[in-house]
């Protein structure tokens, strides 16, 4: 487990691919658990640990992880992701250059509970929500492209659909179109970084991921040190 941030009141962890957030059906075991076992561990604390769970990140994907440690922080915490006063970056990797290569996406999306899936439509639908996010390429090889995304909603599987939607699946993703999984199951999508006002002590609080180790990312690691939004 890499702890990215941590104090008395929010510990920020590097997710990696194929570990979940919270408990599903599956009953495997959670990011969550793993956190409370290394705060129990490392301040020796007795009895029941507490942890609050404020966002999750689908299972495939990598990147920061935002848990509160104090029921303050939650409740506090909440209401910042609530009014979208978190500032999240992505970095996804593409088959291909986006055209236009950076853009604001706005899509309307629904949401089928049996396929666990998304779907964009171009204007309102019934049953639908609007997701908006904006893109832009930060560097490509011979055989993908590397986009910074930013959220100005958060949907269910936003990034994955509407990338999806604009002919850019993310690399591994064969939910939405990918030609071909990982090996590892992953997809290629990482939650690069966090900003937000602390909760408690309303200090700025950023946080940035490493870039995975697997492959293609190694490629693109001299791109995204040279871009200033992402370092």
């Amino acid at each position: 487990m890499n702890v990215v941030y941590e104090d008395n009141h929010l510990i920020i962890v590097n997710k990696q691919p194929g570990e979940i957030v919270q408990g599903d059906k599956t009953g495997d075991a959670t990011l969550a658990d793993s956190v409370k076992a290394y705060i129990k561990e490392k301040y020796a604390k007795p009895g029941a640990v507490f942890l609050g769970v404020v966002h999750r990140l689908d299972r495939p994907v990598s990147g920061l992880v935002v848990f509160a440690r104090t029921s303050k922080a939650l409740s506090r915490l909440n209401t910042l992701f609530r009014e979208g006063r978190v500032r999240k970056s992505y970095l996804a990797v593409v088959g291909r250059v986006p055209a236009p290569e950076s853009a604001t996406l706005t899509h309307w999306l629904t949401r089928n509970e049996r396929l666990n899936k998304s779907f964009a439509h171009p204007a309102e639908v019934r049953g639908s929500k609007q997701a908006v996010l904006d893109y832009r390429l930060v560097g490509h090889s011979e055989r993908y492209a590397l986009l910074a995304v930013r959220l100005h909603t958060g949907r269910h599987h936003q990034i994955r659909c509407q990338l999806a939607a604009i002919g850019c699946p993310i690399k591994g993703d064969l939910k939405y179109g990918a030609p071909r999984s990982n090996p590892d199951g992953s997809i290629c999508l990482h939650a690069r970084s966090v900003e937000f006002e602390h909760p408690v002590t309303h200090a700025l609080v950023r946080a940035v991921a490493p870039l995975p180790q697997a492959a293609p990312w190694p490629a693109f690691a001299e791109a995204v040190e040279a871009d200033a939004e992402l370092s």
